[in-house]
C-alpha cells in the first residue's frame, strides 16, 4: 500500500502542512515535533513525491519543451543535446507536440498554468509566436531554439549560422565550376529559409554568376519536394543543387540518378544539416553541419544558468555551422 502524507499526519499526531514544512526543511517547527515527524517517515518508509516537493518549494525541477512535431528529422539531435544536459544537471525534461493542433495547445496551457515547469524550451510552431512572448513577457524563462522566424530579439534563443553556412556551400560548388545551381529551399516565410536562400546568393553574385531565378524551387524540407524539383527542372540545364535540408537533398539526388545523369559527374548535390542520412546516402551526401545537438544542450544550460541567478541573455547565441564535403560533390 503506498503511504501518504496524511498516513505520516495521523502517525505523528501533526497535520498535513506541518509534515510538509519539515520535508522542505522550514526550521521555524518545535525541534521534538519536526523530530517526531522524522522519526514516523522513517518507520513507515514514506518517500515524498519529487515533484510536490519541488512545488512545495516554488520549483520543480522540471524544464517543458513545445516542439512542432517530433517527425522532424533533425528533432531527435536537439531533444538529446537538451535531455542530457538537464539530466546531468538533476532535471526532467516535460515534452510537448503541436500534433493535434489548437487541442495540443489547450493541454499545454493547462500545463503552464498548473506551473508544471520551471521554464521552457521552444522550437517554435507555426502560429504561437504570440502566445509564447506572453508567456515569456508573464515571467516565464523561454530560450528559443533555431528562431526559424528570424525575431529576435524577442526571446533569448541559440541558433546558428544559417547565411554563412549556405554561402560556403555556393563557394564550394563554385570552386568546382558548377555555376548553374538549382535551389530547393525550405518555407520562405522561416527565417533560415530566407538566410540560405541570401547566403547561397553572395557567394554566387560575388563571382558575378547570378541565380536564374527559374532555378529557386520552393519546398517543405521533404524527399518529395527533392524529387518534384528535379523532375519539374529536367530541362534546365543545371549542374548542381543546393537543398535547404539533407532529406530533399536526397531526394533530388535520386530523381537525378534515375534520370540517368551521374552525381556528381553531371549533378554536383549539396544538403544542409549533416543528419545520419547524408553520410549513408548513396553517393555520400556533401552538407552543411548544422550543430544540432550542441544548440539543444546550450539552450539548455542557459535556463540551467538562469536557474542559478545568471540573466538569460539579451543577444541570440549562434554556433557557426561547418561544411562537410563528401562524394556527392567531390567523387571521392
Amino acid at each position: 500500500m503506498t503511504i501518504t502524507i496524511a498516513d505520516v499526519a495521523a502517525a505523528a499526531g501533526v497535520s498535513k502542512t506541518t509534515v510538509s514544512r519539515v520535508l522542505n526543511g522550514k526550521d521555524d517547527l518545535d525541534a521534538q515535533t519536526a523530530d517526531r515527524v522524522r522519526r514516523v517517515i522513517a518507520e513507515l518508509g514514506y518517500v515524498p513525491s519529487a515533484r510536490a516537493v519541488g512545488l512545495a518549494r516554488g520549483r520543480t525541477r522540471i524544464v517543458g519543451m513545445l516542439v512542432p512535431s517530433l517527425t522532424w528529422p533533425w528533432m531527435g539531435e536537439v531533444l538529446q543535446g537538451a535531455v542530457d544536459a538537464m539530466e546531468a544537471a538533476g532535471y526532467g525534461l516535460l515534452l510537448f507536440t503541436v500534433n493535434r493542433g489548437e487541442d495540443s495547445m489547450r493541454q499545454f496551457a493547462q500545463q503552464v498554468s498548473a506551473r508544471a515547469f520551471d521554464g521552457l524550451l521552444v522550437v517554435e510552431p507555426d502560429g504561437q509566436t504570440g502566445y509564447i512572448a506572453e508567456l515569456y513577457a508573464g515571467g516565464l524563462p523561454v530560450v528559443l531554439i533555431d528562431d526559424r522566424a528570424a525575431r529576435r530579439p524577442m526571446f533569448p534563443s541559440v541558433g546558428t549560422t544559417n547565411r554563412s553556412g549556405a554561402r560556403s556551400a555556393g563557394e564550394h560548388l563554385i570552386a568546382l565550376g558548377r555555376h548553374r545551381p538549382l535551389v530547393i529551399t525550405g518555407k520562405i516565410t522561416f527565417g533560415c529559409t530566407r538566410e540560405r536562400v541570401a547566403g547561397f546568393a553572395d557567394a554566387y553574385a560575388e563571382a558575378g554568376l547570378p541565380i536564374d531565378p527559374a532555378l529557386v524551387f520552393e519546398g517543405d524540407f521533404s524527399y518529395r519536394c527533392g524529387r518534384e524539383a528535379v523532375l519539374r527542372s529536367a530541362g534546365a540545364g543545371f549542374d548542381a543543387v543546393f537543398a535547404h535540408n539533407d532529406l530533399s537533398a536526397t531526394g533530388a539526388m535520386q530523381a537525378v540518378i534515375e534520370s540517368g545523369r551521374s552525381v556528381p559527374g553531371d549533378v554536383a548535390v549539396v544538403g544542409f544539416d549533416d543528419l545520419p542520412l547524408a553520410a549513408n546516402a548513396q553517393p555520400p551526401l556533401s552538407t552543411v553541419r548544422q550543430p544540432l545537438r550542441e544548440m539543444g544542450d546550450a539552450a539548455a544550460r542557459l535556463l540551467l544558468a538562469h536557474f542559478a541567478g545568471e540573466p538569460l541573455p539579451a543577444s541570440p547565441v549562434t554556433i557557426p555551422t561547418t561544411f562537410v564535403t563528401r562524394e556527392s560533390t567531390t567523387g571521392r
